[in-house]
């Protein structure tokens, strides 16, 4: 039924009444809050468990901010419908979206996770053995994404997800759609950057790029794009030819 207010007047019949300013005010303010209680349920849907939550909170202490539960869950998700071999991450922080990917990955899987900062790998590999996953599993890279990247085979992965310096998502985005094959997903974290996205007026470089980003994936016919609304937003795509 089509929002707005309606009147009965039989058992099957309702006749739609003009909204006043105060029925709109009244419903979007009805609205957000519904939108709101809808995302914190999603976000819990498929919840973290204790190995997850300690690396979250080993994260979050250093400045790693770790994916919400939501963005996860979709991770994982991405990894396991593609029965994913090879995974790149960019930006690995403390492990968290590492072990949501490794749970949703082929068990012969290796993950290849890239970060700039030494002592988040180091805390990435404690919460890989503390989700029982073997060494052989992972191959964790310390170093800038665009020194990296470039290095890693075309076409190699099957999956790619970007969680890092958001002014230079533009440049992941060129790289994984080379690293990805045909029929593989990309995917990056922070799409709707704490809600700029969608603000015009907000025009700092962090939010442009990001906005830029989403235009670009979405204009590419190479790529078949969504966007979720999942955690702090999580624009995927996937790649349909080369």
């Amino acid at each position: 039924m089509p929002a707005g207010r309606f009147r009965a007047d039989g058992p099957t019949t309702m006749t739609r009444l003009p909204l006043t300013p105060e029925a709109v005010l009244s419903r979007e303010e009805a609205t957000i809050g519904d939108l709101r209680m809808s995302w914190e349920y999603a976000e819990r849907y498929v919840g973290e468990d204790e190995v997850l939550r300690a690396a979250a909170a080993r994260g979050t202490e250093l400045g790693a901010v770790p994916v919400l539960p939501g963005v996860g869950a979709a991770l994982r998700f991405f990894a396991a419908v593609l029965d994913a071999r090879a995974v790149v991450e960019v930006g690995g922080g403390c492990g968290v979206s590492g072990i949501w990917l490794l749970r949703g990955m082929n068990p012969a899987g290796v993950l290849t996770s890239i970060d700039i900062e030494a002592e988040h790998q180091r805390l990435a590999r404690q919460a890989f053995a503390e989700a029982g996953f073997p060494p052989s599993r992972t191959r964790l890279i310390c170093g800038e994404a665009l020194d990296v990247l470039p290095r890693l085979s075309d076409a190699g992965y099957d999956l790619v997800f970007c969680d890092a310096e958001k002014t230079e998502y533009g440049d992941y985005l060129t790289e994984a759609i080379r690293l990805v094959r045909v029929g593989g997903i990309i995917a990056f974290d922070n799409a709707l950057w704490h809600d700029r996205v969608a603000d015009p007026a907000q025009r700092d470089t962090a939010t442009i790029a990001v906005r830029e980003l989403g235009k670009r994936v979405r204009d590419d016919d190479r790529l078949v794009p969504v966007l979720f609304a999942a955690g702090d937003g999580l624009l995927a795509a996937v790649k349909r030819r080369a």
